[in-house]
């Protein structure tokens, strides 16, 4: 059998699945990397950058294209240099090459440290640094301790560059060395995998744990147009009816189904004709005017930027507003701040200003909105009353929509992007050119605020984000109107 190398992360993939690494290895091009997935890289890149300087002064080894070379500069530092850390350092053994965040010199030995983006040690970690110990060791450099650092949530950034005690410390050496003598057979395996031909496994939970496997989209069998995966929360019901051979909505026998919106699903997807109970519009019919349909967008650091705040905070930056007179007359008012200054204040100030004191808010969704009022009534004390207030006059459309409305082209979604079309398909998110969900809009804020993006740039940016943000409340505005009856 012809030997491969493969890296840390191949190990893991192969781990996770060994058909996962047959094609990361083999059909790269039919990864699909979600744009999610893609901002958690660039945190965690961000992260690593910032813990490097955690650690005291140390010899950064680089070389990302020439890893052979890596590993050449990284044995003669180790052997030569007085560097108290190295950052990077590349190891090869057993045919798996590794690079290690941070590797300290110690009394008595060497600290090896893994740095994550995450918030707490999860299993994957104690994998992920079995293989990386096992490898090290293999490669002749003994380790007197194995940690893992991850983010400290409490940590509050003060704006002064310092980030001391953003990483929380946890030694997993007692746990991590039974693990690694599991390392030689997962390589093994990962080897016999790659000599072999495309290894014929069934999906399952295994397709998401620990992480969402980018092949998802291609190992997916054909499905139909209704899937039983299109059931609301269904669970254990789906997992029965998989098992009894049911994979189509609408080859679910009459009476099988015991949840009411389960019930709907089905019955309207078999008549292919939407329902919506008066009950929806009789509970809007009663709400004053004038009427403000609300949304937020937000973005999260990792590494906080601004002072005063936390890793991980939904942080505001955007805000979108249709206000709807007594006899339909309707204008929009909306906020965005792409200066690179925290937007917060600015965010809360215009929110006061513009919804004023008396109206029902309607948004979609009502606890990611009514969380980030709440919150920054917490910031800022003199803004707490009217900002508690303004959460107090939160509808939710959602919920009226999730009781009493479902069209079969919804597919078992009450998103608003699923909702939106059935009733004005004359509004399309997919028309809209730079930003067409929250996950874009947050690239395109990261964007606009660097100091490097041409002025241009940043004006296109800061136009595809108010667009974006101006139908979401539309689109509200549209759903209420549709739920009461009234003429388009």
């Amino acid at each position: 059998m012809r030997s491969r190398g493969l890296s840390k992360s191949k190990v893991m993939a192969g781990v996770q699945c060994q058909k996962r690494l047959y094609l990361e290895v083999n059909h790269p091009e039919l990864a699909e990397v979600s744009r999610s997935t893609q901002m958690r890289f660039d945190h965690g890149k961000r992260l690593g950058e910032v813990a490097r300087r955690l650690y005291g002064s140390g010899v950064l080894i680089g070389h990302d294209d020439d890893l052979a070379r890596a590993a050449a500069e990284s044995k003669a530092l180790l052997d030569q240099s007085p560097a108290d850390a190295f950052f990077e350092a590349t190891f090869s053994h057993g045919g798996v090459l590794v690079r290690a965040d941070v590797l300290q010199r110690g009394e008595p030995g060497l600290r090896l440290v893994e740095v994550k983006s995450s918030t707490k040690v999860k299993p994957q970690h104690l994998q992920d640094c079995a293989i990386q110990s096992w490898v090290i060791e293999g490669a002749g450099y003994p380790l007197e301790r194995i940690e893992l650092a991850y983010v400290d949530t409490s940590f509050v950034y003060q704006g002064d560059g310092n980030y001391a005690g953003i990483l929380r410390h946890n030694d997993l050496t007692g746990e991590v060395r039974p693990l690694m003598q599991a390392v030689p057979d997962w390589v093994d395996q990962c080897q016999q995998a790659l000599a072999g031909a495309l290894p014929n496994i069934a999906m399952g939970e295994h397709c998401r744990f620990p992480h969402n496997c980018p092949f998802i989209g291609h190992c997916s069998p054909p499905q139909p147009e209704y899937p039983i995966t299109m059931l609301h929360h269904g669970g254990k019901i789906v997992q029965e009816l998989i098992a009894e051979g049911i994979n189509d909505v609408r080859a679910i026998p009459e009476g099988r189904l015991k949840k009411q919106v389960h019930r709907r699903i089905r019955r309207v997807t078999l008549s292919g004709r939407y329902e919506l109970d008066d009950l929806a519009g009789e509970m809007l019919s009663r709400l004053p005017y004038p009427r403000y349909y609300l949304d937020f967008e937000t973005v999260q650091f990792v590494v906080p930027e601004w002072a005063g705040t936390r890793p991980y905070n939904q942080l505001p930056f955007q805000w979108s507003c249709h206000v709807e007179e007594e006899g339909g007359n309707l204008r929009h008012v909306d906020f965005l701040d792409t200066s690179g200054e925290p937007p917060m204040r600015r965010f809360a100030v215009s929110l006061v200003d513009a919804l004023g004191d008396d109206g029902p808010i309607l948004v979609y969704n009502m606890s990611f909105e009514k969380g980030r009022v709440h919150e920054l009534a917490g910031t800022f004390p003199d803004l707490a009353r009217r900002l508690h207030a303004i959460a107090g006059r939160m509808v939710d459309l959602l919920p009226i929509a999730q009781e009493h409305y479902y069209h079969p082209a919804m597919k078992g979604s009450w998103s608003i992007k699923a909702v939106l079309p059935t009733i004005a398909p004359e509004l399309n998110y997919q028309g809209l050119a730079e930003v067409q969900d929250g996950t874009m809009a947050q690239s395109a804020y990261l964007e606009a605020i660097a100091s490097n993006t041409d002025p241009g740039r940043r004006d296109k940016l800061t136009l595809a984000l108010k667009e974006y943000c101006k139908l979401d409340t539309l689109a509200m505005v549209k759903i209420a109107h549709f739920f009461e009856g009234k003429a388009p």
